[in-house]
């Protein structure tokens, strides 16, 4: 079992799982044992590893890809299969936050406020563990060469568990499981599409070089007992959340309080500003949930539940898209402005320019700037675009 789980932690198997789908560093295009690499080839290698001495950049040539590294590494690589190539970065890009940004509004939006309150519920308690374990446990992610590293600022961070992985099988299953008894359609097909979801998701995460399997299948178990541990309560903790009148103070305070209070590393890693932009969003989200069960039309019942989706018709989908599109513009927007105003005021109150990247890594500035940032996009995206849709005549 030992010499198993050390096999699935190396960086072999993601070397080869690379081959295999057509990804190969500069120079060894030709095939060969991942496992013996290229011993004059820069590593470029992140939390948990040796970093290496910045290298020129040259422009690449006879159809040579190039990815810059942390520290100024470049490392060239060629890809001979761009079905695998799209395919990957596509599905990576599924755990990452314009999908977060679209999806999980989107659902609020146009499908069922339930079943994106528990999503989104359940999406920051499984992130935020995912995260601080990685922290905890500082398993170096894997090493390169033999890996080709598609993907630079993530990493910075430590390697265990994959919350990539964490995320879609927490996304794609709870969906799955929060709609079941609530629409007709064919548990099965939701299952594979679940099933396929996250599965894509996971192997993108050893396409890209920035996972072993381990990591990925510690991430995606890890998830799935945390789904099975929070099913029997959801309801309950989707009834304290609506009617609670503590609900908004604990939902901000709370997240405040575990973000301060973030596992320090030796250096500065971005996995405490996305810590902390998540459970901002949750709480922003969780916020305008109460605010409206207690002054629109309440939304929590115990049987509230839908027989079917709707008849899809040419309305219907304009309808939807005029929504998501009206939403995300709000969204963005909010960002955007709130990003502009916090960073401006931090600035202020710390003496700092805009521009200073390592004033804005600081805890007392980074904190603040993305939890307030991301709190008021959650609270925008549930409170004040269902307003705006109400006044557009888009309910």
């Amino acid at each position: 079992m030992a010499r198993l789980l050390g096999t699935l932690r190396s960086s072999q198997p993601v070397a080869r799982f690379q081959r295999c789908c057509g990804l190969f560093p500069a120079g060894e295009e030709g095939g060969g044992d991942p496992a013996e690499g290229v011993r004059d080839r820069a590593a470029c290698n992140g939390a948990g590893a040796p970093r290496c001495p910045a290298a020129a950049g040259r422009r690449p040539s006879n159809g040579v890809r190039s990815g810059r590294g942390p520290q100024g590494c470049a490392q060239k690589y060629i890809v001979k299969n761009y079905f695998y190539y799209y395919l990957f970065k596509f599905s990576a890009a599924l755990g990452e936050e314009i999908f977060y940004i679209t999806f999980l509004p989107f659902t609020y939006w146009n499908i069922d406020h339930s079943v994106s309150r528990r999503m989104i519920i359940i999406w920051s308690i499984v992130m935020y563990i995912g995260q601080v374990s990685k922290d905890i446990l500082k398993w170096p992610r894997p090493l390169s060469p033999p890996v080709v590293k598609l993907e630079m600022r993530t990493d910075a961070e430590y390697g265990m568990p994959s919350t990539h992985a964490m995320a879609a099988t927490a996304i794609s299953f709870s969906f799955l499981i929060a709609t079941m008894n609530q629409y007709k359609y064919p548990f099965e097909l939701g299952l594979v599409a679940a099933f396929v979801f996250s599965t894509l998701v996971c192997l993108s995460r050893l396409y890209t070089g920035m996972h072993t399997v381990l990591d990925v299948i510690g991430g995606a178990l890890i998830s799935a007992v945390l789904l099975v541990l929070l099913y029997p309560a959801w309801d309950m903790i989707d009834h304290l959340l609506l009617t609670s009148p503590f609900c908004p103070l604990l939902s901000i305070v709370v997240p405040l309080v575990l973000c301060y209070n973030y596992p320090k590393l030796d250096y500065y890693s971005p996995t405490r500003a996305d810590t902390t932009t998540i459970l901002g969003a949750g709480a922003g989200a969780t916020v305008g949930f109460w605010l409206n069960n207690q002054y629109t039309a309440p939304a929590y019942t115990g049987k509230n539940f839908q027989l079917g989706f709707p008849l899809i018709t040419s309305k219907t989908v304009v309808v939807v898209l005029a929504r998501f599109f009206v939403g995300i513009f709000v969204v963005l927007l909010t960002r955007q402005l709130m990003k502009s105003v916090v960073l401006g005021m931090l600035g202020y109150r710390y003496k700092f320019p805009i521009g200073d990247l390592e004033a804005r890594r600081r805890l007392e500035v980074e904190v603040p700037y993305k939890f307030i940032t991301y709190s008021s996009v959650g609270f925008s995206a549930t409170v004040i675009v269902p307003l705006l849709h109400k006044l557009l005549g888009l309910m």
